[in-house]
Order: structure tokens, then sequence, then C-alpha cells
């Protein structure tokens, strides 16, 4: 796989909940700080927690102004920013596909051609301004090592009686990794082959979360022995949090493992209460000075004119060689999207009763 191809000891774990404890309080009722115009409201994805530690004190010490971040599931933040539409709390959106197209088709997102997008590839950005790549990244599963002594090689093996009650992975209807599963079994299943497979695959699901960022936290605690993820937040929480997990890529049938790219983009949420503030903080994200320590992430650079280097790009180079990248058509996904998540409600859960929004650790 080339380039083009494409925290946890207790602190760490605070890291994963301070998150959703973040988003349960702005999600479920209550007031954000209030919005004056000396602060700027970022409804982002989860995984780029330490990215944004990193960065974000600068800007807000060069701007005067302060970042108020609510982190969710890559759906749910769009969500929010839909119910909000005629009264918009946020400046910047930050999410996955196929959340961030839904943002754009819903006219959530104002179209602003910042000077930092001009390095950002054409396919990687939509063509009105509306979005761009900020992180580049790759869907994964993921596993704790230290108890899954035998790496899972294909999908089939996830169906063996040792994976039974240990499976979870997110809801497809509010986290773009859970969507994920969905895109990459029908890809290389087909439609029905790929929803036969996940209602087998239910049988050893325990339960499904809101968002992704808590199954790393439950691998490492032995509660779950395989999630669903993305490379960049699998690998930073290894790394940076002291989790035990490493992610993996799986086959079908024989084939080589495979996955496909799975950005965080980014955008400007239109008539936010600080649109001045939003697209300098756009142009902040996306410039040379944030772009090149995204790889300290184990995130690749939006920019094409920033190189995955570093001792973290290298260790992402590793992580990805021999897989194989297979383009997505978002236009199809967006078109599909809502069956998809009917069937994956009707056919795959059924009438279980399973948790669908765990929302953490217990």
């Amino acid at each position: 796989m080339t380039e083009k191809n494409h925290l946890h000891t207790t602190a760490g774990i605070v890291r994963k909940l301070l998150p959703a404890l973040v988003a349960a309080a702005a999600f479920g009722g209550a007031a954000l700080p209030a919005h004056a115009a000396d602060a700027v409201v970022l409804y982002t994805a989860d995984g780029l927690e330490n990215l944004y530690k990193d960065v974000l004190p600068a800007f807000e010490k060069k701007e005067g102004v302060k970042v108020n971040i609510v982190t969710a599931g890559s759906g749910e933040v769009v969500n929010r920013a839909t119910i909000e539409k005629d009264a918009p709390k946020a400046d910047v959106l930050v999410t996955l596909p196929p959340f961030i197209q839904q943002a754009g088709q819903a006219g959530l997102l104002q179209n602003y051609e910042s000077v930092n997008y001009k390095n950002v590839p054409a396919i990687a950005k939509a063509s009105d301004g509306a979005w761009a790549t900020f992180v580049n990244n790759y869907f994964t599963f993921a596993i704790n090592p230290e108890v899954t002594k035998t790496q899972p090689k294909t999908f089939a093996d996830l169906l063996h009686p040792d994976y039974a009650g240990k499976v979870a992975y997110s809801n497809p209807a509010t986290a773009g990794d859970g969507m994920a599963v969905i895109i990459l079994t029908t890809a290389l299943m087909g439609e029905d082959k790929a929803f036969d497979y996940l209602k087998k695959l239910e049988q050893s699901a325990k339960f499904h979360t809101k968002g992704t960022g808590y199954l790393d936290v439950l691998l490492s605690r032995n509660e779950i022995a395989l999630a669903n993820g993305d490379l960049q937040m699998d690998l930073d929480d290894a790394a940076n949090g002291g989790l035990s997990l490493k992610p993996i890529f799986l086959a079908h049938e024989g084939g080589q493992p495979t996955t496909f790219q799975l950005p965080y983009a980014i955008g400007l949420i239109k008539n936010g209460p600080n649109q001045a503030e939003g697209k300098k903080l756009i142009d902040y994200l996306m410039s040379k000075e944030v772009q090149s320590k995204v790889p300290d992430i184990f995130g690749i650079p939006g920019r094409t004119d920033v190189a995955l280097t570093g001792k973290n790009g290298e260790i992402v180079k590793k992580a990805t060689a021999g897989v194989k990248v297979i383009p997505v058509d978002w236009n199809q996904v967006m078109a599909k999207k809502a069956d998809w998540t009917a069937r994956w409600k009707n056919d795959v859960i059924g009438s279980s009763g399973k948790q669908l929004e765990v929302v953490k650790p217990k």
C-alpha cells in the first residue's frame, strides 16, 4: 500500500471517556459554554483528541479565542448539527464518510475554499468546497494480542466458536466506522451475502456501541476479543495510551487483506455563530504546521505536500504493507446508506434485544 493509496493507563481511559461525557452533556440538552465572540465550537468524530491537545493551544493563543470541542461518533455529530440546522451552535465539523457527504447534501455546510485546500487531491475533497480531507486514515479491525494469540486472518475466522459473545462493532447508524463494516463486506461479498454474513456474525456479537472510541478500551480490558476501528485511532491508543490492542486487516475467501480509505474530513458549518473564526480554524488545521504533526498521531496528512514521515509514519507504512486498498464510490454509499441501515436493524439485529448504543465501558 502506498501513501497515495490511501490515550491508556488511567489517563488514557479518561481520554476515551471524557469526549463522550462532553458529548452526552451537549447532546442531552445541557447547554454548551456560552458562545461569545471569543469562542469557536468544533463538532468532531472521536480519535483525534491527541492532535487537538497538541495544536489547538497555539491557535487559541494566536487568535485570542477558545475552541470548545464536542466529540462523539461520526453520525452523531452530524445528527446533532442537523437538529440544530435552523439555529447552529457549532462552527466547524470534522467527521468520516459517508456522514460528511450526508452533511453536505443536507445543506449543513457552507462552501469554503480554504487557501490550504489547494494541496488536497481533487478526489479527497468536495468540488464545491464544502469539505476536504483533514486526516487520511484506513478502516481496520482490532484485537487484544495478549488474549487473542491466534490472529484472525479472514472474515470467516470470526464465525469460529472462540469468538462467541466476544465481538462488538459500532452502530452503522451513528458511527462512520460502523457503516464501514457494511461498506467493506458488501464490496467483498455482494450485498445479500454480506448481510447473510453479518447475521451469522451477530450470533457472536456481545453488543454494539454508539461510537467507536470505547471499543479499544473494552478490547484492552478483555471484555471483547474483536472490534472494528480505524488505523489511526487504534495505533494511537496502543502507542500513546498504553492499551493492549493491535489493528488488523481481514481477507475474504483467499484474497489478500483488504481495506479502504476512511478519512477525517473537515467543513464549515453553514450560518455558524462564529464563521470568521471557524474559517481561521479550518485554515490552521489544514496548514503545513498542523499537517506535519498528523503522523505523530499515526494519521496520514490530508495535504500531498506534507509527507508521511517520522517513526510513527513508518509504523503506519509497515502496518499497511501488503494490504489491498479498494476504491469506494461515496455517492453510491450515500444512495444505499438508509436502506443498509434499515436492513441492518431488521435483518441483522432483528428482535435480539441487544444493546445498540453502548456509550461507555461498564
